[in-house]
């Protein structure tokens, strides 16, 4: 009988260690089960303090970087005029994108920095800066011209700094977002903008690491070199050196002249298998949204899109203005003039736009793929201010603008905000009202710090927005189920079961089609949703390159019929600035399948989510400033939206 009980107890024993054994590695609350994103994070990833030059010339003297986190924080700042600045809701992260070729040197030359007068270029700019000074004394407009056109000869002539100077202010914006970081509650994203000469072919860069490893290297600049492969192999240099890591995210494509994503090299040649490895290795996100205009889609490209045409600033045919003319006067032609030129030839008017917008980039990117192997253009997709106000504001209803000198004011409206850029054919820079207040990235991360933000831009688990702050979840797979849009665990089964937005889906199981899990809840604090549409490009067996949009989810119980479909209406009431949600709906949710699905063509499939009709921001203006009697022309009524990034389909030969 002792034995009896003896062996009892040992297999109690044993069996409570089991279970204490099992408590270590796994926890009875789902939430600490999980090891996917559960909460996405808001912030923006291209916004310039008074560290830019530009920024400062057009006014901004008093925001550096510690004011632009203190704002994205939540803080009020008094602006130089006087007036408070606050933003009704914080962001969680911020990635300060100054300009590294004349990184703080306005106000190194204001103090008669002796680094800077060392350097001949650096005597020059010191010449006309009391010009350039006096000249911010005069009104708006002639301060803009004079100031542009004075430090534009002189930017780029030369860097007036050398690396004594860099490091030192280099320094103090590595030491300023060390000071705002604070992980979990807000992350500030080491960065700076490489500021490509020609065609507005930006970049901005982007660091994993803190300053114990950025502060080791100094920033890339278009001194060093005007083409975005020399970029490359100074990150690759990096992340060498450091073993840390680091992304570039290319500017909005819609005032590129073209060549954004055009299919040549700089250097003249056609694109490559190693070009396009490299570029989508450091590559992975593209701003499809931001003050400077739209770059998702050209109504003349997509001419049935009943939602093409929004927030268009754009080019239509190359510029000779006083900037192009005066930077190959000084630097020579430009790199990317042959492609320019043989495609100006063509009888397509729209060739532009090809290559400046996501869409058709995305499309292109298959026709590659398909060519060489590697798609050089499968990026996701995010937004940003690109502000030059160092407040990160992209709201409807507080929009400061994109240069301090064009704030709220009852002359922004209809006033010239960039007036020596008027050749561009659509007016980027002759009305301040053609401004976009976009846009922000949201991230769906396991946490907010700084590996976990990064880790999601890489993987692409990201979307735009152009402003508000809704919800968009969007897994691909094979075999969800209607029901699983409607379940609370949705993230689980959309990881469980499939791909989230980013991925990839490979190998089409036999008879099958690709399933899509969406869901997208309106802004807490917003406008309800009109629509949720998936679009879907692909390349077909003939080598054609194709595209459609499906309206998945439709609030109001409307039925889809295509470009045919009833508009959700409007409640807006413009001269009150405001709007009701009583129509549209607070969630949409649908699994979808494709009806057009072919297990041998390549594909991608990304959502666009459509608020209904808000007031944009120059209601709001003209309201406050009780302006009367405005020109037709401006745009009282935004659709705000949201742009996810895609999932591709590729077939295993």
């Amino acid at each position: 009988m002792r034995l009896i009980y003896g062996i009892l107890l040992i297999f109690i024993v044993f069996q409570y260690a089991l279970r204490a054994n099992a408590q270590t590695t796994e926890s009875y609350s789902p939430s600490l089960r999980s090891n996917y994103p559960q909460q996405v994070y808001f912030g923006d990833t291209h916004l310039h303090s008074s560290l830019s030059w530009d920024s400062y010339l057009f006014a901004n003297k008093k925001f550096g970087p510690d004011e632009a986190y203190r704002f994205a924080k939540g803080e009020t700042l008094i602006e130089h005029d006087g007036r408070p600045v606050k933003l009704e809701r914080p962001l969680d992260f911020l990635v300060v994108a100054d300009h590294a070729g004349s990184l703080g040197v306005i106000q190194g030359l204001e103090k008669n920095d002796s680094n800077l007068l060392k350097n001949r270029y650096g005597k020059q700019w010191s010449s006309v800066l009391d010009d350039i000074t006096s000249a911010l004394d005069q009104p708006g407009d002639k301060a803009a011209r004079i100031t542009f056109d004075l430090f534009v000869d002189i930017w780029l002539e030369g860097p007036a700094t050398n690396s004594a100077f860099r490091q030192t202010v280099w320094g103090q914006v590595l030491e300023s977002a060390e000071r705002h970081n604070n992980p979990g509650q807000f992350t500030s994203l080491i960065g700076y903008e490489w500021t490509q000469s020609f065609y507005n072919l930006h970049r901005v860069v982007i660091f994993r690491d803190g300053k114990d490893k950025v502060g080791q290297i100094l920033p890339f600049t278009r001194y060093q070199s005007n083409n975005p492969e020399k970029l490359w192999q100074h990150m690759a240099s990096y992340e060498q050196k450091t073993g840390g890591q680091v992304l570039a995210i290319p500017h909005n494509g819609n005032l590129s002249n073209g060549v954004m994503f055009a299919l040549e090299t700089a250097s003249g040649k056609p694109l490559t298998k190693d070009y396009a490895a490299q570029r989508s290795r450091w590559e992975p996100l593209f701003e499809v949204t931001q003050i400077k205009g739209d770059s998702e889609m050209h109504p003349l490209l997509s001419p049935d899109d009943t939602f093409s045409d929004f927030e268009r600033i754009s080019t239509t045919g190359p510029t000779e203005d006083s900037w192009n003319q005066k930077a190959k006067e000084r630097v020579g032609s430009n790199d990317f003039d042959s492609w320019v030129q043989k495609n100006i030839e063509s009888e397509n008017k729209s060739w532009m736009h090809t290559y400046e917008y996501a869409r058709p980039a995305l499309k292109l990117g298959l026709q590659q793929q398909h060519k060489l192997g590697v798609n050089p253009f499968k990026f996701g997709m995010i937004g940003s201010t690109d502000s030059h106000t160092s407040l990160a504001t992209a709201d409807e209803n507080n929009f400061w603008g994109k240069l301090t000198l064009l704030e709220p004011s009852r002359q922004r409206i209809s006033g010239s905000w960039h007036p020596d850029i008027d050749d561009y054919g659509e007016g980027y820079g002759r009305t301040a009202w053609r401004m976009n207040a976009a846009g922000y990235t949201a991230v769906w991360a396991t946490e907010n710090t700084r590996e976990a933000l990064f880790d999601a831009m890489t993987r692409k688990e990201v979307y735009a927005t152009t402003g508000p702050r809704m919800s968009v979840r969007f897994f691909g797979g094979w075999d969800y189920e209607p029901s699983d849009a409607f379940k609370p665990d949705l993230a689980s089964v959309g990881y469980n079961k499939g791909v989230p937005m980013g991925g990839d889906l490979v190998s089409a199981p036999a008879g099958t089609s690709p399933t899509f899990l969406i869901r997208a809840v309106k802004d807490p604090e917003g406008a309800n949703l009109d629509r949720v549409q998936v679009i879907k490009g692909w390349h077909d067996v003939s080598g054609k390159i194709h595209e459609k949009i499906y309206n998945v989810a439709l609030s109001d119980n409307r039925q889809d019929r295509g470009v045919k479909t009833e508009p959700v209406g409007s409640t807006v009431d413009v001269p009150n600035a405001s709007y009701t949600n009583t129509i549209g709906s607070p969630e949409l949710a649908v699994v979808w399948r494709d009806p057009d699905f072919d297990t041998d063509e390549l594909a991608f499939y990304y959502l666009r989510v459509l608020e209904i009709p808000t007031p944009r921001w120059t209601a709001y203006d003209a309201k406050y400033f009780q302006l009367k009697d405005l020109p037709d022309e401006i745009p009282m009524v935004t659709q705000e939206r949201a742009y996810t990034s895609p999932i591709w389909y590729t077939p295993i030969e």
